[in-house]
């Protein structure tokens, strides 16, 4: 165990500035139906989504655990430290940005390929409809 103390960080008044805007854009919480209505929220990741990354994280450790590397070993290739490729590799992380996928993979001697549809128009998607 460290008797390390976390430090408080050293911010300039630029930093300062930037934190207390970001601060007061979250003082008023608008609801679902406030954020659907500026068209900005899509909603939550959808859960078919949310399986194929836990598949591919799954098949990512299995690869990693197939070619013998440590989660260090992978922490120092990627610069991701090892807690959070951990918590990756263990569904505690739910929402991986594609960069950290990519980096991932990539560590493993995978390649993350990304793909994509025709989908529904926004104008379908943002209709609600009545039953």
């Amino acid at each position: 165990m460290s008797n390390k103390r976390l430090q408080t960080p050293k911010w300039t008044p630029a930093d300062r500035a930037r934190h207390k805007s970001i601060r007061q854009e979250f003082l008023h919480r608008p609801t679902q139906e406030q954020l659907e209505g500026t068209g900005a929220y899509e909603g939550p990741m959808k859960s078919g989504a949310y399986f194929l990354v836990r598949i591919l994280l799954h098949d990512l450790k299995k690869t990693r655990q197939a070619a013998g590397l440590t989660l260090g070993a992978v922490s120092k290739i990627t610069g991701i430290d090892q807690a959070t490729l951990s918590r990756l590799e263990n569904g505690r992380a739910p929402n991986p940005t594609v960069d950290t996928l990519w980096r991932f993979a990539n560590a493993v001697g995978r390649r993350l390929v990304l793909t994509h549809t025709e989908g529904p128009s926004r104008a379908r998607r943002n209709h609600k409809v009545l039953r």
